[in-house]
């Protein structure tokens, strides 16, 4: 039987996609995952997570990536419905990965309601939602890692161009990198996302 895996990358930042990944794996091959070492993305150096990204690749029978551009996040955060619209994508990738049983890291407070949500949405197989799945399941951990490398990668598309730093707003340079941007452009890059508020607080010191 085919078990997925659904987790996301991105969340947090102030720029950038929201990156969704899923990967589907045999029941009976999660070990191989187990015995190269996939584990929650974030306890992963980058190098380690380009290498495994590579090997969960050659092991997993499916895997799909979706990425939530900036204007997407900020036309849902606008309407409080970032949950919802992380729900719908996850369910997109559990669709097209036609697994018998699903487990994806809920972003809601209620992991059942989250899950609920995306089994109304994919109507396809059993969903298990749970807070820190990519902790728990290797399947998740698997598709942490495939959700944080896809982001990184897209990332480093816009370093080519902009010292961005980190991406995140605990990070001064990022900050002051939008800081400058808005001070000489009157608005921020396609790439950064509106509806957070410290981008809307500097929006507003600049009018």
């Amino acid at each position: 039987m085919l078990v997925c895996g659904v987790d996301d990358a991105g969340r947090g930042s102030v720029l950038g996609p929201l990156v969704i990944a899923g990967i589907s794996i045999e029941k009976n091959k999660i070990k191989q995952l187990v015995k190269i070492g996939v584990k929650d993305s974030k306890q992963l150096s980058p190098q380690s997570r380009e290498r495994l990204y590579e090997k969960i690749l050659s092991i997993v029978d499916g895997y799909y990536v979706a990425k939530i551009s900036p204007k997407m996040i900020d036309k849902n955060v606008n309407k409080n419905l970032l949950n919802q619209l992380e729900a719908n994508y996850m369910a997109k990738v559990i669709k097209k990965l036609e697994a018998g049983s699903s487990y994806v890291d809920s972003c809601d407070v209620n992991p059942k309601r989250f899950g609920l949500y995306i089994s109304n949405i994919a109507k396809t197989g059993k969903i298990i939602s749970s807070h820190h799945a990519d902790r728990k399941y290797p399947v998740v951990s698997a598709a942490s890692i495939i959700a944080k490398v896809s982001r990184d990668r897209e990332i480093e598309k816009l370093r080519k161009n902009h010292d961005l730093g980190s991406g995140y707003p605990s990070d001064s340079k990022t900050m002051g990198f939008i800081k400058n941007w808005v001070s000489q452009n009157g608005d921020v890059p396609i790439f950064v996302r509106k509806s957070w508020k410290p981008v809307k607080i500097l929006l507003k010191s600049s009018t």
